[in-house]
């Protein structure tokens, strides 16, 4: 009798989002808070057209507010003169000579927007790391960011490459759907999703002008086992890593290479790192710690059995961020 072959284990795993993940509002809070030196204030954005009114400045630029007061100011010590110089000329019945000289423009403030980038990993580790619960975490902090009105995005790594699942918008509809129906399986492309979450984030403040700041919320194992040179070109050089082997990078640079992104992310001022660690307690290898030390971010451990510990956490990162401002 032919025995039944066994069931062939899928590459991709689709898991429901966990109800039970209780995620304090303060954790994207305490994202808010920017590095030390930089103080808990939002962003400004200066522009020519849109705003509250600063001071007024010399004429820049195609297009631009007239400062009405600011110009007539300018023109006024010399009205003597250029009427003097108007008589017999078409200018003389005018009341107010104004030339190209006086004229000022209008300097603009308004407050920046956030955009908050969700960074999810979805590689086959996470099946083992409670991919669920860093789920609903994800979807409550994307709830916070709606409400706050702040524009969102949505980058998920797995496989050989990350990819923006949704890019910056408004939408927590659309947003939520495609990370609730989002696949879970194959590699952890570590480094490649923190380089194309910099590069979401320095092209959105470049074209989107009502963005002053970025947060990158990372959800992740930390184990990383995809280089970026592979992410990148399909391609992996073995010579670049003296401790490869079978073609393929060690731990020991894979880690550091996601650290040196990490670094990268650190030399934005624009822009601050939470890391959410989904990594089991028993297992844990601290890589997800380290690469929020190297991108002088938050820390967060989505805790198996506690995962309020999130907001405890959450609440200790405020309390000792406003300890730093308050004696900076």
């Amino acid at each position: 009798q032919n025995e039944p072959e066994p069931m062939a284990i899928p590459e991709e795993f689709f898991f429901d989002v966990a109800k039970d993940v209780r995620v304090d509002p303060s954790l994207l809070k305490a994202s808010r808070w920017t590095r030390k030196g930089r103080g808990g204030k939002r962003a400004k954005i200066f522009s020519l057209l849109r705003g509250r009114f600063v001071k007024a400045i010399f004429p820049k630029g195609k297009k631009a507010r007239l400062a009405v007061a600011a110009t007539l100011r300018a023109a006024a010590p010399y009205q003597k003169n250029r009427r003097k110089r108007a008589i017999g000329t078409r200018k003389e019945g005018r009341l107010v000579h104004v030339v190209k000289d006086d004229f000022r423009i209008k300097r603009m403030s308004r407050k920046a927007g956030t955009l908050v980038i969700f960074c999810v990993d979805a590689s086959g580790s996470m099946a083992l790391n409670r991919m669920n619960a860093a789920k609903g975490a994800a979807i409550q902090l994307l709830s916070d960011a709606y409400k706050s009105r702040d524009k969102i995005a949505l980058i998920i790594f797995h496989g050989d490459s990350a990819q923006v699942l949704v890019p910056p918008t408004k939408s927590m509809a659309l947003t939520k759907n495609r990370l609730e129906a989002m696949p879970c399986g194959g590699g952890s492309p570590l480094a490649h999703s923190l380089m194309l979450a910099a590069q979401t984030a320095l092209n959105t403040m470049k074209v989107k002008q009502d963005v002053g700041r970025v947060v990158i919320v990372l959800i992740t194992d930390g184990r990383a086992n995809i280089p970026l040179e592979l992410s990148m070109d399909h391609i992996f050089t073995p010579s670049t890593d003296p401790e490869s082997k079978d073609g393929m990078p060690s731990r020991k640079f894979l880690k550091d290479e996601a650290l040196a992104c990490a670094k990268k992310l650190a030399a934005v001022k624009e822009l601050d790192v939470v890391v959410i660690d989904t990594e089991d307690v028993f297992t844990r290898t601290g890589i997800a710690k380290d690469i929020a030390t190297a991108a002088l971010g938050k820390y967060v451990h989505l805790d198996k059995a506690d995962s309020t510990s999130v907001a405890h956490v959450a609440k200790e990162n405020i309390r000792h961020e406003m300890e730093e401002v308050k004696s900076g």
